[in-house]
């Protein structure tokens, strides 16, 4: 079997060569083991020193994104024919000899994709309120991914080849969180092992500038993979409120009526009642609408990922 080591890179000459180094030649339980860097328009001197140091460079003309960088590394690396396919990142900031740690349950047949738990609470280079944000959205990821993701944000993680022909990562922002939504909605098994992570930050993030905005782009990818791979269970929810209250609304102006006890009143609220179920109703047909265009989107992924894949299926899963 082969493993290729992808590192997804922009601007990254200052430290690539000694990320690159670090990597393993060779690893148990594959035949080969490749180096694989995704130049997302660098202008430095990155995509030179990937191929000094021994690793195929896969390029990208301008810069597009980490998401982007990180999804066309995964089908480059498919067509060169990965087994297993690692990612990691171009600062060091994980221990590479973690990597046999990563595709452990992998190689054993307990997963098809596994992350990397950092264990934040315990790294000194992040505050508390960013321990305290980092906990908070691995549980958000937990509850809609139906997974048991301890550390959602980690980009030191594992997959097998049949799960990155699945993977279809729709932002720029970051692949981390869709990536793992889109695993526990097509009922790939991840699981999650403990790493070890630099104590000291190697560089300011470049997905960022402050907390706040990390989290509200997180959160408008979260909401965006929902509803792209489960709608009808949100707008259920959704259309489930103003129906409820338009329901309780008639049962009373209905009380009201039958009883005598003001039956020319509470006109207003028959109206209120009418409109707001009727909104309910609306949104749950957009709802079954946005269920019938998602079926129909699963059964064209199945039909991409057939074609992406060029070879012979492997004996993992």
């Amino acid at each position: 079997m082969k493993l290729i080591i992808q590192i997804p890179a922009w601007n990254e000459e200052a430290c690539l060569g000694r990320t690159l180094d670090s990597l393993p030649a060779e690893m148990e339980g594959f035949a080969e083991v490749g180096l694989q860097v995704v130049d997302d328009g660098s202008t430095d001197r990155t995509a030179e020193i990937a191929r000094e140091h021994g690793a195929k460079v896969v390029r990208l003309p301008i810069h597009r994104g980490l998401a982007v960088a990180f999804a066309t590394g995964l089908q480059a690396a498919v067509d060169d024919g990965a087994d297993v396919i690692v990612n990691t990142d171009a600062d060091g900031q994980y221990d590479p000899r973690d990597i046999a740690t990563l595709v452990a349950p992998i190689l054993s047949g307990e997963a098809q994709m596994v992350i990397g738990d950092r264990q934040v609470e315990n790294l000194s280079r992040f505050s508390t309120v960013k321990k305290l944000l980092q906990k908070l959205g691995s549980w958000v990821v937990r509850k809609l991914s139906r997974t048991n993701v301890k550390d959602a944000t980690s980009g030191f993680r594992a997959i097998t080849r049949k799960t990155a022909l699945k993977l279809h990562v729709f932002t720029r922002f970051t692949y981390t969180l869709e990536t793992i939504l889109q695993a526990g909605e097509a009922g790939l098994n991840v699981v999650s092992v403990p790493i070890r992570s630099a104590s000291e930050e190697q560089r300011p993030s470049r997905l960022f500038k402050s907390n706040l905005g990390y989290v509200l782009r997180s959160l408008e990818s979260l909401a965006r993979i929902v509803v792209l791979y489960n709608p009808l269970r949100i707008f259920l929810r959704f259309g489930a409120v103003p129906f409820a209250l338009g329901t309780a609304l008639l049962l009373r102006f209905l009380w009201f009526y039958f009883t005598g006890a003001n039956p020319a009143g509470h006109v207003q609220s028959l109206l209120l009642a009418v409109i707001l179920i009727v909104v309910g109703v609306q949104i749950w047909v957009v709802g079954i609408v946005a269920d019938l265009i998602a079926v129909n989107r699963r059964l064209l992924e199945e039909a991409v990922e057939r074609a992406r894949d060029r070879r012979p299926p492997s004996v993992l899963p």
